[in-house]
């Protein structure tokens, strides 16, 4: 038993070690011996653009959005906006065919089938050498759509992602642990930009061009992370771009959250599965070990903590090891406190001792459920879009 508890004590600090600390100081490294910039300048003639929005009874925020979208710094003629109403059931079609005198357009679904379908039906419609795909909720800063599609400039790039930024307008936000995560999120997709592709790209706002976006994505998946996949499918490179800003409403419910990351992570294993070939490294080399590391290995930090805590108690018990029992003291502290944050009240700020732990624990049951979710095969195309504040 103290062979077993070592084994999994090992195992699971190695993985989170590694898949938080040793992968970005790789990328670093690798940035520094072998550097590949992004090699696009200033357009003669900005590229036409369709910028898609899927919206179900976003009927609080789509007009906000649009306003936003319309007021985007790039040529107005070389722009369209597409809202794809995925059968919504409130006033998100009305309030959006008022905008029809300035060139919005409508496609309604005739049944609710789920993002992915509502981008696949719009491909059709699509008149841009480039396609913007963004959500009803977020805000695209009004200078960062022409340094997202200033990178199309350079042959090799085939998406460009923008950066998520992580806002909150209320007093009693308790999900603070979503913005440090974004941050760190954003922060090595820009490290694995200058080494050469993202893994995957923020759904909120990033670009693709039409060719790439053409291909059918089954409803079940994830497209923003299947875009960087097809792109490398097809020789070109996924890329982040720093100054194009999308500020994203942190969630104040952690419920609301977790069921969002259980949503997000199912639907990413099966993105990973449906595209494991890209996982072979004799094909895909740098990329192919960039996705593993990003992706699939960082999926496993949960089962890794849970190796830990089982580790721990094999060593407190079989041999009394002083240093198990702390480990476990520890486990149990931070579980009293994720517990504590859970049932906080939403009216109330909690204060970060409380909020953080909550929320890496609330991230860890909810990969696990992932994980059960995506090895039973459930696959759930449509679900109730994440209510966010709008800004």
């Amino acid at each position: 038993m103290t062979t077993i508890g070592t084994v999994l004590v090992v195992l699971g600090f190695g993985l989170g070690i590694y898949a938080y600390f040793l992968y970005p100081a790789l990328l670093r490294i690798i940035a520094m011996a072998r550097p590949r910039p992004i090699r696009a300048g200033e357009p003669e003639q900005w590229p036409m653009v369709s910028i898609t929005v899927p919206a179900y009874n976003e009927e609080r925020s789509i007009a906000g959005t649009l306003e936003a979208l319309l007021d985007i710094d790039y040529p107005a003629d070389r722009r369209q906006i597409l809202v794809v109403s995925d059968a919504s059931s409130d006033r998100t079609d009305e309030i959006v065919r008022g905008f029809a005198d300035r060139g919005v357009e409508l496609l309604r679904q005739p049944a609710r089938a789920g993002k992915t379908a509502a981008e696949n039906a719009a491909r059709a419609l699509l008149r841009g050498d480039i396609i913007v795909n963004t959500d009803a909720s977020v805000r695209i800063a009004k200078d960062a759509l022409k340094p997202l599609i200033r990178c199309f400039g350079d042959p090799e790039v085939g998406v460009a992602s923008g950066r998520d930024v992580s806002v909150a307008n209320m007093e009693h936000d308790l999900n603070l642990g979503e913005s440090q995560y974004v941050g760190y999120e954003m922060w090595l997709r820009d490290l694995e930009t200058s080494v050469g592709s993202i893994v995957g790209a923020s759904g909120c706002f990033y670009a693709v061009r039409r060719n790439l976006h053409m291909t059918i994505v089954p409803e079940a998946l994830s497209r923003d992370f299947a875009a960087a996949l097809i792109a490398r499918e097809h020789d070109y490179r996924a890329v982040s771009v720093h100054d194009a800003v999308c500020y994203v409403p942190r969630i104040a419910s952690l419920r609301h959250e977790f069921r969002r990351k259980v949503r997000t992570m199912t639907r990413g294993l099966e993105t990973l599965y449906f595209k494991r070939h890209l996982l072979n490294p004799f094909r895909y080399g740098l990329f192919a070990w960039m996705l593993g590391s990003h992706k699939l290995i960082r999926w496993l930090v949960p089962w890794g903590i849970i190796a830990i805590a089982v580790g721990s108690l094999l060593l407190a018990v079989s041999v009394s090891s002083t240093w198990g029992w702390i480990t476990l003291g520890v486990f149990a502290g931070f579980a009293a406190l994720a517990s504590l944050g859970w049932w906080w009240p939403e009216s109330r700020k909690a204060p970060s001792f409380i909020s953080i732990p909550t929320f890496l624990a609330s991230a860890v049951i909810a990969a696990i459920n992932s994980w059960v979710g995506a090895l039973r095969g459930d696959l759930n195309p449509i679900w109730e879009p994440t209510r966010r504040k709008p800004l």
